[in-house]
């Protein structure tokens, strides 16, 4: 691939380049919004079930799909969060174990270049056990730690962790 000098840009270019970006990651699917981080990790998940022998085939939930964002050929729905540090985004709406959201939760992780270093796939169960409330946006996130990965199916690692 053909290196890009960025340094050389003018503020103008570099601003324009960023608009171009993401209306190519829309022409080509692999994103539906501007969340490109959550976009690109929903992506990288489903592409990855999708090609990947033994995992369920996935599809994307139509946007506006309240808690979820993919439904497998099995009828289960799956919840797709994108990191890049330990944390993961806030769940809202979590009330007891019985009232499930999701019957799966997709962590995918990423390194500070947007390379796919692991999937992780909980249920909910696992989910509901390590769920920590989240003070300031009032609703719940996971933690990234030995103890959820060791409840958790590695789905996919790669060799950088």
């Amino acid at each position: 691939m053909k290196e890009i000098k960025l340094n050389k840009l003018s503020n103008e270019e570099l601003i324009s380049i960023y608009a171009k970006w993401i209306e190519e990651l829309k022409n080509r699917k692999i994103i539906r919004t501007n969340n490109i981080v959550g976009e690109i990790g929903e992506y990288l998940a489903i592409d990855y079930y999708n090609k990947t022998v033994g995992l369920p085939k996935l599809v994307s939930a139509p946007i506006s799909t309240k808690s979820i964002d993919a439904i497998s050929n099995r009828g289960e729905r799956y919840t797709i969060k994108t990191v890049t540090t330990n944390t993961t985004g806030v769940f809202y709406g979590v009330d007891t174990i019985d009232n499930k959201l999701f019957e799966k939760l997709i962590i995918v992780e990423l390194n500070k270049n947007y390379v796919l270093k692991r999937i992780i796939e909980i249920d909910w169960g696992t989910f509901f056990k390590y769920k920590h409330w989240h003070n300031r946006m009032q609703a719940y996130n996971l933690n990234i730690t030995k103890d959820l990965l060791n409840d958790s199916k590695i789905v996919f690692s790669s060799n950088e962790i």
